[in-house]
């Protein structure tokens, strides 16, 4: 049986460029670039031209503005508690009600020590309405944290704005981002269009780099305490021996992606709005979460009524393809993703929804291998649910469907 891979925002497939140039730090240049003697300066070399080879696809920014992490959860960590240890006076936060649990719960957390956390609220397409941007604004925020692009629906935020916006309302407001969807998707220009950043997380397993590495940008003059506590490495701002090998796995990767960014963007898009006509019109009573937003040109979450995610997956699974829903029933809850229940998607659409998200490596085969049995795997399902009429292709009309869940 073939495998169909169409999970790339929960993990890549890592580079074969990539891995080749890693290979030389695990043998022949394995020294810890922290160490004195002659033999190191290969490993040091290679991080500080890792860096150099970022800052300069970030739009040309100062090398030493790029902290190397262990992932994207740690660089946002990084970033939002250390500008709260750096800004011990002021207790207020912004944030979206849609951020991945890497913001979301350390802000939660961040809550329920005392500060005062405003967690906007999205519209049935995943966008945040400006007016309620603006109007959560206070002289006295500290940090305003929105994610450049959501992992579910691939819905992007106009982050240029928003930063442009908190500037000019106070400029010691910190403005994060977490951009772990979108560095080597969308083109990254820290120094013109998101000049107004001050912190801007990603990680390496999401663009064919390994996991287990990271990086945060941190702005000079950024006011940001240390997270991990003890060594010297990177200017004090991160203890730990670096991890020499994924840095420069991580760098690599990031210029493979700017390299064969056009072509790629082109064909990925390409294949996903192919997958999302085909199901459409294979496949009634579904939707498309997020249309009519900007979206990410690799994504496409699909919401099908009256059937579970958990079932879809399942036999996905059997035929080889590997996706993921948009419910969190595959960790054991039936409530739908966060996401989704701040969208108000109908609760009927909620629980079926599923996520396809392309590479690189994605061909047309997979499309057409999806594209031929997920229609099958909705039938099958509709076949067993209490809520669907088989014989008309249907909802059944003698069930009243009452969503208590949205109900204000």
């Amino acid at each position: 049986m073939r495998t169909v891979y169409v999970d790339n925002n929960a993990t890549t497939a890592i580079a074969p460029e990539v891995l080749q140039a890693m290979l030389p730090y695990f043998k022949e240049n394995y020294f810890n670039p922290s160490s004195m003697y002659d033999q190191a300066r290969g490993a040091a070399d290679a991080v500080t031209r890792a860096r150099q080879v970022i800052a300069t696809i970030f739009g040309g920014i100062a090398p030493d503005e790029i902290l190397f992490t262990s992932c994207a959860t740690e660089s946002n960590n990084t970033a939002i508690l250390g500008a709260v240890k750096a800004n011990p006076h002021k207790k207020h936060i912004i944030t979206t009600a849609v951020e991945h649990p890497a913001v979301l719960e350390v802000c939660r957390d961040l809550q329920r020590n005392g500060y005062e956390v405003t967690f906007l609220p999205v519209d049935a397409s995943g966008q945040i309405e400006i007016g309620d941007f603006i109007s959560a604004l206070r002289m006295d925020t500290l940090l305003v944290t929105i994610m450049h692009a959501n992992n579910e629906t691939g819905v992007i935020f106009p982050i240029a704005d928003y930063a442009r916006i908190v500037k000019e309302t106070n400029p010691e407001i910190i403005f994060h981002t977490d951009a772990t969807q979108t560095v080597g998707k969308l083109p990254i220009d820290l120094k013109n269009e998101l000049n107004h950043i001050d912190m801007l997380s990603f990680s390496g397993h999401k663009l064919h780099a390994p996991k287990g590495v990271g990086a945060l940008y941190i702005r000079r003059g950024t006011p940001c305490r240390p997270f991990l506590i003890g060594g010297h490495q990177e200017k004090g701002r991160r203890a730990g021996t670096e991890n020499v090998p994924y840095i420069v796995g991580l760098a690599t990767a990031v210029e493979l992606a700017q390299k064969n960014h056009d072509p790629d963007e082109h064909r990925i898009k390409a294949l996903r709005d192919r997958l999302e006509q085909t199901l459409t019109e294979k496949i009634s009573y579904i939707e498309i979460n997020g249309q009519g937003a900007p979206r990410l040109s690799n994504t496409l979450n699909v919401a099908i009524h009256y059937i579970e995610g958990e079932g879809i997956l399942f036999q996905l699974n059997q035929h080889g393809i590997c996706a993921s829903s948009g419910s969190a029933c595959t960790s054991g809850s039936l409530d739908p993703s966060h996401v989704l229940k701040a969208m108000h998607i109908h609760f009927t659409a909620a629980h079926g929804s599923v996520r396809f998200s392309l590479s690189r490596y994605n061909t047309e085969a997979d499309i057409d291998h999806v594209s031929q049995v997920f229609p099958q795997v909705v039938a099958n399902l509709r076949k067993m649910s209490p809520y669907w009429d088989q014989k008309n292709n249907k909802p059944r009309e003698d069930i009243k469907l009452v969503d208590t869940k949205h109900q204000e």
